[in-house]
């Protein structure tokens, strides 16, 4: 009984860090931040990295479902990304909600600031949304069929190969929305694109001693064998 009140907080804070990184990634994605790792290289006009800040806690979320899709199994993990959904949905009601609301003469800050800052958080969300659903059920597949195909051995590899296969479809599809809706114009797609999957691949490859580390710790704090699974509810 101890055991399983434990193994329902944990999955409550890891399902609680997931949807907080998803929410904030949408609300922070309009700043655009450099990093030149590799000097003056630039692949289709844009140098290695330019990407939104946004993307900063997004490869948090992965790392969350690949530990969840470990630890508590595929239904649990696809439960997570439901509610992120939900959380989404239900920020995106309170966004319009407050860009719509008249600000008072003394504010400080105005409607035009404030619908500058969020308003494109809208269209951002929904863009977020829909390469969200694709990259995150696939990105849980992907790991549960190299799970199962290695039985459950080789962690690397199922983390690597369904993070770095999800992250694609993901900025792929982000980007192709807002460039369609001329967020961003078309010309730094081809670069943005390139620079965003070189750097969630380098996260990729960077989280793998982290989810080890988790997954161990985890394990030997519950009792679980190479593959074992915590089944709740």
């Amino acid at each position: 009984m101890q055991n399983q009140k434990a193994a329902y907080r944990l999955y409550l804070y890891l399902s609680a860090l997931f949807i907080t990184s998803l929410v904030v990634s949408n609300l922070i994605f309009q700043k655009f931040f450099y990093w030149y790792p590799f000097g003056e290289i630039n692949i289709f006009g844009a140098r290695i990295f330019e990407i939104s800040v946004g993307i900063l806690p997004y490869p948090v979320t992965f790392l969350i479902t690949d530990l969840i899709s470990e630890i508590f199994g595929k239904k649990k993990a696809n439960q997570v990304v439901t509610a992120g959904i939900f959380a989404s949905l239900f920020s995106l009601l309170i966004i319009y909600v407050s860009v719509a609301a008249p600000a008072t003469d003394w504010s400080p800050i105005g409607d035009e600031i404030f619908r500058d800052v969020f308003g494109r958080t809208i269209l951002a969300v929904m863009a977020s949304m829909l390469a969200y659903l694709a990259a995150q059920y696939v990105d849980i597949h992907i790991y549960h069929f190299w799970k199962g195909f290695t039985n459950g051995r080789h962690l690397w590899l199922r983390n690597n190969c369904s993070t770095i296969c999800s992250q694609i479809i993901d900025t792929m599809t982000v980007l192709l929305l807002l460039c369609s809706f001329d967020v961003i114009a078309w010309e730094r797609f081809s670069g943005l694109l390139v620079g965003g999957v070189l750097f969630k691949m380098m996260i990729a490859l960077l989280d793998t001693p982290f989810l080890y580390f988790f997954v161990y710790i985890i394990r030997r704090w519950f009792g679980l064998g190479e593959g074992e699974e915590i089944r709740l509810p």
